[in-house]
């Protein structure tokens, strides 16, 4: 018994090992990589083939000086507003979902775009406990190795914005037939405002809901008083 509990503490301490040097190298090479495909975006391609629907997944890879600061700050108001300042969760947006929560039935998330770029790129979608604790360690190694610039390349170049439709750019040319860097502010707060739920809703062909939504985001950016600025918010 006593050799084939060291065997398994052996096992699990190596795989531990592999684990940590594998996640830790992904995430030193993607600080400077563009990442190729998510694990979502495979589940979606598969998931649309047995529907027997025609496999879609448009996306283009693009710097984040080609994002258009409109979208930068669009996404920010609208699904992360402390992002520039917290070191990947807010704690605050968290206490205040739990006591929402607690008094009603549609539930209200506080994922910061940290838990989102980590989730879409290393882990598969899902709400159990195990994952969501992978989750935490992931945030917290982009929170150490990338920028927060890095951060939002990656978010806006990664994320589902459509059927089949991935990143900035694939969705501003699939939207509005134009690259990312030229998107206006009502178009920005458009594609930030089906994020919540891309495959339900569209910015092409916007719901009443969704009117309210890019409403609410545009009144947040104004409310913002500039651009989106890294350095400065950090600096303060």
């Amino acid at each position: 018994m006593k050799d084939i509990l060291k065997k398994i503490w052996s096992y699990t301490w190596k795989i531990a090992i592999w684990f940590f040097i594998i996640s830790i190298g992904s995430v030193l090479f993607f600080r400077w990589v563009p990442i190729p495909i998510t694990p979502l975006s495979l589940i979606r391609c598969v998931e649309q083939k047995v529907d027997g629907k025609q496999m879609k997944l448009k996306k283009n890879w693009v710097p984040l000086k080609e994002i258009s600061n409109n979208l930068q700050l669009a996404v920010v108001c609208s699904e992360d507003q402390n992002f520039i300042n917290h070191r990947g969760f807010d704690f605050e947006a968290i206490n205040k979902a739990l006591k929402y929560n607690k008094k009603h039935k549609k539930q209200r998330g506080a994922s910061t775009i940290s838990q989102q770029t980590a989730k879409n790129v290393f882990l598969w979608p899902g709400h159990s406990w195990i994952r969501k604790g992978v989750e935490v360690y992931f945030v917290f190694l982009i929170e150490t190795f990338w920028s927060k610039e890095r951060i939002m390349e990656v978010y806006l170049n990664v994320i589902e914005m459509g059927d089949g439709i991935y990143g900035a750019q694939a969705a501003s040319k699939t939207f509005f037939n134009k690259d990312a860097k030229n998107l206006t502010k009502s178009e920005a707060s458009l594609i930030a405002a089906v994020l919540p739920n891309p495959i339900k809703f569209s910015a092409a062909k916007p719901s009443p809901y969704v009117h309210v939504r890019e409403a609410w985001i545009l009144n947040q950016m104004a409310n913002w008083g500039g651009e989106l600025s890294y350095e400065e918010e950090e600096e303060e």
